[in-house]
């Protein structure tokens, strides 16, 4: 299994944290997503993770993603 992590800024919420888990859970690939508003950061677990269709999904949301971190 793959992990992604992700910088996001705009997040304030769990209703934010909801909204973007919803959107990354559709991305072919993802067998879970750990949302952190505090930090806010994005980790994405799974399978053949693409990293475009992940941003796509984050921007889909509603929210901006700062940049990719390692995880």
């Amino acid at each position: 299994m793959t992990r992604k992590q992700y910088l996001v800024t705009g997040m304030s919420c769990e209703h934010c944290a909801a909204s973007i888990t919803e959107e990354v859970s559709q991305v072919p690939g993802v067998t879970d997503v750990d949302v952190d508003v505090t930090a806010g950061s994005v980790t994405v677990g799974g399978t053949g993770l693409d990293d475009t269709r992940l941003r796509a999904a984050i921007l889909e949301a509603g929210y901006e993603v700062a940049e990719r971190t390692a995880a």
